[in-house]
Parts: C-alpha cells; structure tokens; sequence
C-alpha cells in the first residue's frame, strides 16, 4: 500500500549527537519525526579539526565492562547502559526535560533496553530480517527529511564520536521493530463502520464539535496475573505520583521518575490526540477537562494512568484540497523479497504494460497491496494521505501518465494518474480522520499489550547488583 506511516524518529544516536546545537536551526518534520542538526560546516568544507587525544598514561586503567542484566541468552552491558543514559540525558537536555533521580533514570533506561532486546529476540524467532539496502535507504529519507546531505550527517556523526556503523545498527533495530509491530499488530486491527458511525455521532452531539488534545501522560503498569498486593502496590506508586504533581512538581519530570511508558523520557508527552486517538480509560476524562488540569488515576486492564491536557484546539474548519485518483501496482521489499528481486520485478510487469498490457490487469496479477483486486484503485487521494516519496512522483504525472518504478519505504510501485480535481472532503476528511484515529488507538493499545506480552515472557536475570 501507498498509505502514510509514522516517520522513524532519528534514533537515540543522533538525538545525543549535539542536538541541542541545532535544535534552534531546524525544525521538526511534520510528522513528528525528528531533529537533525542544521549548523555545522557548510557543504564542500571539511569539517574543522579536533585537536588530537592526549596519550594515556602507561599506568592507566581500562575498566572492565560486565554483564547487568541477561534476557533470555543475551546479555546487556554497563557499556551499553552507560551509553543509553548518555543518549537519553542528552534528549532531555534539548527537550528541556529535567532528569529524574539517577537511580530512576537507570532503572528507566534499563527497562527500556530488556524490552528492545526482548523484542529483537522475537522479531529474530520469527524471521523478520532488515536488509543492508533498506537500512541505507531508511537513513537516506532520515537525511531527506530533515533537509540535510548524508554527508552532513555522517559529519554530526564523526562530530559527537559516534560510529556510523553503530548508528547503522540503531536504524536496524528500529526498523527491525517497526516491522514486528507492522506484522504482528498493525496488519490485524479492523476498523468497522459501527465505529466510525458511532464516533462522529459522538462528535456531532458536542457542542462546538469535534477537540483535538495536546496531552503527557504517566503509566504505571501492572503485570498479568498479578497478585491484590502487587496491584495495591502499583496503584500507591501512581497514588505517589500524582501526589508530586500536586506539590507542584512539572509533569516531565514526574513521568520520567514514576511512568512505565516508552515516551517516559520524553516527559510523557502524547503529542495532538483526538478523542478517537486516545486510549479508552483516557476519552471521557479528558473531554471534561480544561488546559493545564491533571486527571486523577485512572485504571486499565494494563496498569494505572494520569493524564494532563496541555493545550487544546477545535478541528471544525472546512478542507478543500487537490485530489488525485491514482491506481498503483506494489512489490515489496521484505524478509522474503531482496531488493535486487523486487526492483527486477517491478520492471518486468512495466514493460509489459509499455507493451500493451493493461495496468489494471497487471495489478490484480502482481501488486502485493490490498488495492490489487480492484486492479490497483486507490481512489481519490488527498495530499499528506500517501508517504512522500509516493506523493511527490505521482504529483509529477499527468493525467494518463504511468510512472517509472518508485522506491517506498513499501517497496517498488508503479503509478497511473486517471483524473484529478478540487474536492471540498470535509464530511469524507472526517470520516477518514475518525477511521484512521480509531485504527490509530487500537493499534497504540493492541502494540503496548504486545509489548508487555512479550517482555514479562522474557527470562530475566538481573546482576547489577553483583560486584
């Protein structure tokens, strides 16, 4: 499919390489992704030389890394928890989020490393691979993105003293994880028009119409199965915190020390959330709430929350947009198809239809989308539904005009433009906003109960403690 999907973030990496710097320089890209550094020395001038490491001492001492924790057969490092709080530290820093007690932040970091490697494990189990190529390609949009040359990136890099190699793996792994999500949770949830009905019904009966929230959160989870006490226990702790919010205490630094969440350390913050986008224990909490109130805890089959709405904006302004209607056809690059064989491919079924076959024909034969039964109709599509890549080559047709194979980070696609217009969609919009936030949210949920499944299945074994 050509459909938009979150942008990866620039990763732990390159969010400690200096982005404080630059964070002033460039601004975030619409989708939520990320900051990369904008300053730094100018195309075609090398960058300016460091000033050469002291020689260390004959009778210096290299200490010795040692296991922390093992998951499963794997072992984490104080290196590499070391190393994750430096990174971490330095996205608070830019993002003006000010750091829990060190224990607490260890404890976060360490967490958040068992449940990455917890997951890697199982995407490996299961054969979800990521390619160099795609890993090249992924860092390549990173660098797209954000308005810099991969040579200004390789040069914060080198700058901050982090390998390109290790941030190669840092791409990996998150993409290696996006995949997982994208088989094991996304492909599954189901939106039915019950529910689409059934939220604009919602909308329509407000006053003033439909809100969208700006909001943090704090998670305190609760394992399966848990014991009263253990419940009693994770309650008081979530008790705890909402008594420091309170006392006055910023929400940033309360989530970071106190939430179970992976945004912890990012202060908790949810970003702009409709009430469809928002998990269920959340929706009618927050419709009652003003800018800048707190909510009491509130309690999940997964754990216990607080909510805070930071701002607040009306969404009920008419859209009229530039429509395309577009068909496509689809090769993906995955576990199973190399990119060598999925670009092959993609040109085979172009020259056919350069030779005379019908495009419709040949996307019910080999798009590998689920348009491919309607011979690759995507229908009317409106800008910032498709990912950029997708959007930007079809823009550039005219109408009867097939594309030359596009690279995605789907696949290879081919496109045809049949027709374009001016269309006021905002009753469409709406129902296609309502749809999406509700796939959104149970996708949010279905993922984060994946994740729990997955960690408390781990064997973990802690050694932090030994000398």
């Amino acid at each position: 499919m050509a459909r938009r999907r979150p942008a990866l973030s620039l990763l732990a990496a390159v969010a400690a390489a200096g982005v404080a710097a630059f964070a002033s320089a460039q601004p975030t890209t619409s989708g939520g992704s990320i900051q990369v550094p904008g300053a730094g020395p100018r195309p075609g001038k090398p960058p300016a030389a460091r000033p050469a490491a002291p020689p260390r001492p004959a009778t210096a001492t290299v200490p010795l890394d040692r296991v922390i924790a093992v998951v499963n057969d794997e072992a984490l490092t104080q290196f590499e928890l070391d190393e994750q709080k430096r990174i971490v530290l330095a996205q608070m820093k830019t993002a003006n989020v000010r750091p829990p007690a060190p224990d607490a932040l260890e404890a976060q970091v360490l967490e958040r490393l068992i449940v990455e490697r917890a997951l890697l494990q199982f995407a490996k189990d299961n054969g979800v691979r990521v390619d160099d190529q795609t890993v090249e390609r992924t860092i390549l949009r990173i660098a797209q993105e954000n308005k810099v040359s991969p040579e200004e990136l390789r040069r914060v890099l080198d700058r901050e003293k982090i390998s390109y190699a290790k941030y190669r793996e840092d791409i990996r792994r998150e993409v290696t994880i996006q995949r997982l999500r994208e088989r094991e949770v996304d492909s599954r949830v189901q939106v039915s028009e019950a529910e689409v009905e059934n939220y604009l019904a919602t909308v329509a009966a407000q006053a003033g119409g439909e809100n969208e929230y700006l909001l943090s959160h704090i998670m305190v989870g609760v394992p399966d199965q848990a014991t009263p006490d253990q419940i009693d226990v994770r309650r008081r702790r979530a008790e705890e915190a909402l008594a420091q919010l309170k006392s006055g205490k910023e929400f940033s630094q309360v989530a970071a020390a106190y939430s179970d969440a992976q945004d912890a350390i990012q202060g908790g913050d949810l970003g702009w959330r409709t009430p469809a986008r928002l998990p269920t224990v959340f929706q009618s909490a927050v419709r009652t709430m003003s800018k800048g109130d707190v909510s009491p805890v509130l309690r999940s089959a997964g754990g216990f929350h607080i909510v805070k709405v930071n701002d607040s904006r009306s969404r009920n302004a008419p859209t009229i947009v530039d429509q395309t209607h577009a068909r496509h056809i689809l090769v993906r690059v995955n576990e199973v198809t190399s990119e060598s064989e999925a670009k092959a491919k993609i040109d085979r079924v172009k020259d056919r239809i350069e030779q005379g076959a019908k495009f419709a024909d040949q996307a019910k034969v080999n798009s590998e989308d689920g348009s491919s039964s309607k011979g690759g109709d995507l229908g009317w599509i409106s800008p910032g539904d498709t990912v950029p890549e997708f959007e930007q080559a079809m823009a550039k047709l005219k109408i009867g005009e097939m594309s030359g194979p596009v690279r995605t980070p789907f696949g290879w696609h081919l496109i045809l433009v049949e027709e374009r217009r001016t269309q006021d969609v905002t009753e469409a919009r709406k129902r296609d906003q309502a749809r999406q936030a509700i796939r959104a949210r149970k996708a949010d949920e279905q993922f984060g109960e994946f994740m729990r499944q997955v960690r408390d299945k781990a064997y973990v074994e802690y050694k932090i403690d030994d000398k």
